[in-house]
């Protein structure tokens, strides 16, 4: 098969949660395992990091592989979900994987997928693994696809943890409470592993320390501490909170004596992000005259800090493009949007987007000057042509909604 058609199995064959939602999540280990043993336990052949959170673990991913790669190490790097390319899901050096490698892994396996009903995040979990212990990578940033234990990548024993920020989001699997949520992510939480939290939540705070002194796992809060004030060039000002919870990752790392990082190398891999490692979708300038950026936080704690940073911005018109999927609670996010502004709203073009129709009907009960349209990119050329060179075009709601864009 080609790369396209491979590609175009993947996405067929097997449950993608991006993709479908509750359908294709599995909340169970045994077939990650099983498949790593048939893959000859590709995840013991690497040191890790280990990064789970509500918002800022992939952002946090990115900036911990950059500066690592500075350092000199080789580095892998595991994210989801992707934008433009499966690839951007699995890179060493910044470098995705190539095509070659994934038509091949597919085919050698194929029959085993196919048999075995394993999830379109477990295959990924499973390649990218394969490839890193293939690459002999030094050590490998891998970030949580949802909740944290009983994620694929859970099977992983890593040099630190580091869990950056709890919000309510895929609530259908991780419960309602934050509290439920937060001891599904303090499940990456290993024996002995240190772990770092990036922010202090003081209702919440206590789960992770419980859990951590119940494994004798060595626990710090990443904001309890002073740490230099390094530039970064992640543009969202929410970058701050993250960036504690990395330096303190990296301290660990130092104290620990498995892996020395340099403050040139912090220095050079900060201000260096999405040139080493290809990050895309945080707080992206597109264009200017109008400015054009996206941002793919998506739920009510990302909105927050997004929003009250599009709110310090100079503009006469502000212009936002907004696809979300279906299961998100509108009633608590729509309050957040400003009043004074144009939505064009549409349905991501995936299984899981929300009609239009929906989202149209809860703008409207908000009584936002909006208009509706087919499609994201109908939604974005209407934008573009509204807007004079002054104003502002946000793009968001969804990973789905910027990838279209992007």
């Amino acid at each position: 098969m080609t790369y396209r058609q491979t590609l175009d199995w993947m996405f067929a064959r097997l449950p993608m949660y991006q993709q479908q939602g509750a359908t294709a999540y599995q909340g169970k280990l045994e077939p990650i395992r099983d498949f790593a043993a048939r893959l000859g336990h590709p995840e013991s052949a690497f040191r890790s990091i280990h990064v789970a959170g509500t918002n800022g673990k992939g952002s946090s991913s990115h900036m911990l592989a950059s500066v690592l790669q500075e350092a000199g190490y080789n580095v892998g790097l595991y994210t989801s979900p992707h934008l433009k390319d499966f690839r951007e899901r699995i890179r060493v050096n910044g470098k995705p994987v190539p095509e070659a490698y994934v038509i091949e892994f597919i085919a050698q396996h194929k029959p085993y997928l196919e048999k075995a009903g394993l999830s379109f995040f477990e295959l990924t979990v499973g390649m990218a693994f394969a490839y890193f212990a293939s690459r002999e990578v030094d050590i490998a940033v891998v970030e949580v696809g949802l909740g944290g234990r009983l994620d694929a990548t859970n099977i992983i024993t890593p040099e630190v943890s580091l869990i950056t920020n709890i919000g309510l989001d895929h609530t259908e699997f991780l419960g309602k409470e934050p509290r439920q949520i937060a001891g599904e992510k303090a499940g990456i939480i290993k024996p002995g592993v240190p772990v770092v939290i990036s922010e202090t939540q003081p209702d919440i705070a206590d789960v992770f320390t419980a859990t951590a002194q119940m494994r004798e796992a060595p626990i710090r809060f990443a904001d309890q501490q002073e740490w230099p004030d390094y530039p970064v060039s992640l543009l969202g000002s929410y970058q701050q909170r993250n960036l504690r919870g990395v330096l303190a990752t990296l301290d660990t790392l130092n104290v620990a004596g498995s892996f020395r990082v340099n403050e040139k190398a912090i220095r050079k891999g900060l201000a260096s992000v999405s040139e080493n490692t290809g990050l895309m979708g945080r707080w992206q300038i597109l264009r200017e005259h109008p400015r054009v950026l996206c941002d793919t936080a998506h739920n009510r704690e990302g909105l927050e800090l997004v929003l009250e940073q599009l709110a310090r911005q100079s503009y006469r018109t502000l212009h936002f493009v907004l696809g979300f999927v279906k299961e998100k609670d509108l009633d608590g996010i729509l309050p957040l949007f400003p009043r004074e502004a144009r939505y064009y709203l549409s349905r991501p073009n995936i299984p899981r987007g929300m009609p239009v129709e929906t989202l149209a009907a809860a703008v409207e009960r908000m009584g936002l000057d909006a208009q509706a349209f087919q499609s994201i990119a109908e939604a974005y050329q209407a934008a573009m042509a509204a807007a004079d060179p002054e104003d502002l075009i946000f793009i968001g709601g969804s990973n789905f909604t910027v990838a279209e864009v992007l």
